[in-house]
């Protein structure tokens, strides 16, 4: 071999070290960078619908499932709510609206519904909503926007309607009916530096109407154990959860993306937040 042929060797050996350490250093930038690049987000799929929602939306529609799980009430009773709490507010808390309307429902303090401050409250709001909810006579034998309109009494009834497969898909999700099926997201500027499990779990005890009692939550039933799993997932950016495992399923704050990844040791009849 000749010394111009060593020398093209040379040449494409140093090429493709050159190439290896710069895609090396693309694989990481790219690991780096991958938890900023999905932004902040949930969503709530059922079978082949998904739904896309931010954390406040997301966190509202599980405090409303939450709500309904406390009372003891059917899935249809949260599609109605879903369906209602889309229309009046797309799942947000809202400060105002029309005349003297305020939060998730829209209820209006001067028709009894309670005082503004309280309504405010997205566990106080949906509490009463199914409160008047289950007095309306065969509410779950009704088509969804009739029901919500029972209980709302708003100027055009039939709007609720539009919501419903939405509304739908959401219950499905929130309520346990398909396991794992709420995931939520956000970049590590977005997390806070540390977890407060205790304050999140007060939380939630508080909105069930639980006793406090340590820092593991007892699901009694798969759909229960994945509507609490799910609100702990979506308050998670709030109190800073870093992971929430349920059933063989882990949820972490650092690949939020990636959803409810497989975790063997996770327990079935706990929920561990951490």
């Amino acid at each position: 071999m000749g010394s111009a042929d060593r020398r093209r060797l040379r040449l494409g050996a140093v090429a493709l070290a050159t190439a290896l350490v710069i895609a090396g250093g693309g694989v990481v930038l790219y690991l780096h960078f991958r938890p900023y690049l999905h932004g902040t987000s949930c969503e709530a799929r059922a079978d082949a619908a998904v739904m896309p929602l931010d954390l406040e939306q997301a966190a509202n529609a599980s405090t409303i499932a939450a709500v309904a799980l406390r009372r003891k009430l059917p899935e249809r009773a949260t599609v109605i709510a879903y369906a209602t709490a889309l229309q009046e507010s797309h799942l947000r808390n809202l400060e105002s609206g029309d005349r003297d309307s305020v939060g998730l429902f829209q209820q209006r303090p001067s028709q009894g519904w309670g005082s503004a401050k309280k309504l405010k409250d997205p566990a106080y709001a949906a509490g009463r909503f199914f409160g008047a909810l289950v007095k309306v006579k065969d509410y779950t034998g009704l088509p969804v926007h009739e029901a919500a309109q029972k209980v709302q009494r708003s100027a055009d009834g039939s709007a609720y309607a539009q919501h419903e497969e939405d509304a739908k898909t959401l219950a499905t999700a929130f309520t346990g009916h398909v396991p794992a099926s709420v995931r939520c997201w956000y970049p590590p500027n977005k997390r806070k530096k540390n977890s407060d499990t205790r304050a999140a779990l007060a939380e939630l005890r508080a909105t069930l109407k639980l006793s406090d009692d340590g820092d593991e939550l007892p699901a009694p039933t798969s759909r229960s154990g994945w509507t609490m799993a799910s609100w702990l997932v979506t308050h998670a950016q709030t109190y800073g959860l870093r992971e929430v495992r349920y059933s063989g399923r882990h949820w972490r704050a650092s690949d939020g993306h990636s959803g409810w990844t497989t975790d063997k040791k996770a327990s079935e009849k706990l929920i561990t937040v951490r």
